[in-house]
């Protein structure tokens, strides 16, 4: 292979990296030697890639990321991966990915009456996927249903099937170590979902935990116990992020220039603004749920995070989008059926439908900094506090639990109040997507 030749850039430090980074813009530098730090939108640090040639054929290989990489530490990595190519003439990706190939293929020599990972998850998520809860009827009885045991089912089951399975579904469990755990961990960080990473942590905790009680596994250990949430994704901060009435004027134009872009996602994304409700409340929604005579959406117990029931005031706005996404379903038992075969075979649309949906609608919003739809509640809870909505009954509104003493006495639904509150938010927003503010 001959000499790679050194083109190291000449007064690049911490600091300089440093520096690049306080801008929060997207970036790719070189620091010489093939050795680049890019940071792109969506990524939760910069990552370190090496860009070489072998064989005369171009080639990146990514490092880490910055937050574990000093720019000394991927300089090390990069200056010794080099000096391989050099040395023994051979190609650094190729070497990586043929070792992965022979411990796959150790494991799946040995897996044969092996209790494996991927076994483990699918008892894991037979025995634990549901509760039995006691739900008091309208005429006072009490009646035994069972109803998803996690607040967010789809996103649970999104952890296990997209990180965990693929990553160490082929391993036994007798076998699964630290660095098993580890490196799931760094391939998620590396797409840029730090927050995804600590999500994926906990639950591996949790199925570990689930395989030592039920002795299905010899170790005595939990092998993720033994990493922290800084060792994952590190420290998630709080968001605060909300769309200001300009922003929200222009999420509506996008929305309708946006190509391909649905009408029923339209409705859906306005919906959220609507009713200041979750997501996954929204996308599991049965059509059945809805009284749209009375104007109500009865969501129940099992579907909420605080695990009970409440009938939601639906203003006139939120009725005319529910009756056009009930017409555009075509007769199907949920607000939002699937609308191509899933993997998954989901009877709803994915989890992942609406963030795709949203990323292409972002790309023709300029100038406005990047929101997640979780934002789009913070931003009707806004509203309702600038619209001069009482902050308790706002708290309603957003079916937050009310917290101490008051919390535990007050059952009353406030139901009245909280149409009104809605019926000003609607108005507010209708006035957002005609442009008029």
């Amino acid at each position: 292979m001959g000499k790679v030749r050194k083109q190291r850039v000449t007064g690049v430090t911490e600091k300089t990296v440093s520096g690049w980074e306080r801008t929060g813009q997207p970036f790719e530098r070189s620091v010489g030697d093939g050795l680049t730090l890019t940071f792109r939108k969506g990524y939760a640090d910069p990552v370190w890639r090496l860009r070489y040639r072998f064989a005369n054929t171009p080639r990146v290989m990514v490092l880490g990321s910055r937050k574990r990489l000093t720019l000394a530490d991927a300089r090390r990595t990069a200056d010794k991966l080099l000096a391989g190519i050099t040395a023994n003439g051979k190609d650094p990706a190729t070497e990586a990915r043929e070792n992965t190939q022979a411990d796959l293929a150790k494991i799946q020599a040995t897996r044969a009456g092996a209790y494996t990972v991927s076994d483990l998850l699918d008892d894991y998520l037979k025995q634990y996927a549901t509760k039995t809860v006691k739900v008091r009827q309208p005429d006072g009885r009490l009646a035994t249903v069972k109803v998803p045991r996690w607040k967010h089912p789809e996103i649970v089951h999104a952890r296990i099937e997209r990180d965990i399975r693929p990553e160490l579904g082929e391993i036994p469990v007798d076998e699964v170590k630290v660095h098993h755990v580890q490196v799931m961990l760094n391939k998620i960080v590396e797409r840029g979902a730090r927050t995804t990473a600590n999500d994926v942590l906990r639950w591996t905790r949790k199925i570990f935990d689930y395989a030592i009680n039920q002795e299905k596994t010899t170790q005595a250990r939990n092998p993720a116990n033994q990493l922290t949430d800084e060792e994952a994704g590190g420290e998630e901060s709080a968001r605060d992020r909300k769309l200001s009435p300009d922003e929200i004027v222009k999420f509506f134009a996008a929305m309708r220039k946006t190509p391909g872009f649905s009408i029923q996602n339209f409705h859906t994304f306005k919906l959220l603004l609507l009713l200041a409700v979750r997501k996954s409340e929204l996308v599991m929604a049965r059509v059945d749920e809805f009284d749209l005579k009375a104007a109500i959406w009865k969501l129940p117990v099992g579907r909420t995070k605080t695990e009970a029931a409440i009938d939601i005031p639906l203003p006139a706005a939120a009725v005319k989008a529910l009756r056009e996404l009930v017409r555009l379903g075509e007769g199907s038992d949920y607000l939002l059926p699937a609308r191509k075969a899933q993997d998954r075979m989901l009877p709803h649309i994915h989890d992942n439908t609406l963030n795709v949906a949203l990323s292409k609608v972002r790309k023709l919003m300029p100038g406005v900094p990047h929101f997640h739809i979780h934002d789009l509640r913070r931003t009707a809870r806004t509203q309702l506090a600038a619209l001069g909505v009482d902050r308790f009954i706002a708290e309603r509104c957003l079916n937050h639990k009310i917290k101490g003493v008051e919390g535990i006495y007050d059952a009353h639904e406030y139901f009245d109040e909280r149409r009104k509150a809605l019926s000003k938010l609607a108005a507010f927003i209708e006035e957002c997507e005609a442009a008029k503010r």
